[in-house]
């Protein structure tokens, strides 16, 4: 990936923890967009954002999107904003495509079918293209998620049919218990299938998260962080994770590893800003 610098991908809230899992999940729209300014300050490129209705329940509707883009873009003018189109909850691509007409910069796209522990997250084919072609017509860019090689090798696919145009950024997330584990051997092949033109990050499912951002700070990527991913800040379940708690840490290994946090005007001008919103 270059240049070297490390993109940090901010993941506060994600469908699954509430505040009965911690207290620390910000889940209305004035929380996320507190903790979005304040991990900009502290220093991230991206935030991959999720929306919640008021009883907590994971949202698709415009209008709550809308309120978190507006309150972001105030205070964080230059951070590259990438919209959930998760098919956890809401699979008809409709709703899945809704937030893409408000013209974020990015917008996730899960490469394939899987299960976690007690749903299923449905993305056919048709709908994986269907998004596609939306994000197109927005001017919003995918941010490829890649929860297994399989996952990897669909997106090489739809580059050979001219689906996905470069420059490409790939989540590559580990630990599910259905998809691809967090071991090192498996990270490797997943590096070895990226295509040309790729920038990366490394995150991890719960335990798995320190581990596969520590190794992807090691081998010059970038890391998925954040409550979505991991409600705890130590691999014993003993202390409950901020956000900021897990991104400060990220900060340190940083220092540690000599990798210059990649600031999100840098990210958003190699091509990962929505230059229709920008333009207008």
């Amino acid at each position: 990936m270059k240049p070297n610098d490390l993109i940090i991908n901010f993941t506060p809230t994600g469908m699954v923890p509430t505040k009965a899992d911690t207290p620390n999940v910000p889940v209305t729209s004035s929380e996320i967009i507190e903790q979005v300014h304040e991990a900009f300050e502290t220093g991230i490129t991206m935030v991959h954002l999720h929306a919640r209705e008021n009883n907590e329940k994971p949202s698709y509707r415009k209008s709550i999107y809308a309120e978190i883009f507006e309150g972001i873009r105030k205070h964080c003018p230059a951070l590259v904003l990438c919209a959930s189109t998760s098919g956890r909850t809401f699979p008809e691509l409709e709703k899945r495509a809704e937030v893409l007409s408000l013209e974020p910069d990015m917008a996730s796209l899960t490469l394939s079918s899987m299960n976690f522990p007690v749903q299923a997250s449905i993305n056919s084919p048709n709908t994986v293209a269907g998004l596609i072609n939306e994000m197109a017509k927005y001017g919003v860019k995918p941010e490829l998620e890649c929860f297994d090689t399989g996952m990897i090798n669909y997106a090489n696919y739809l580059i050979r049919k001219g689906l996905l145009n470069p420059p490409f950024y790939f989540n590559i997330i580990l630990g599910n218990i259905a998809t691809g584990q967090a071991d090192p051997a498996y990270v490797g092949l997943a590096f070895k299938e990226l295509p040309d033109n790729s920038y990366w990050a490394l995150g991890g499912i719960g335990r798995a998260q320190l581990q596969m951002n520590t190794m992807a700070i090691a081998f010059g990527g970038g890391v998925r962080v954040g409550i979505e991913d991991n409600i705890w800040f130590d691999r014993y379940r003993t202390k409950p994770a901020t956000n900021i708690s897990l991104i400060k840490r990220i900060h340190r290994l940083a220092k540690v590893f000599e990798r210059q946090v990649m600031k999100p005007e840098t990210f958003g001008n190699l091509g990962f800003y929505n230059t229709k919103r920008l333009n207008k």
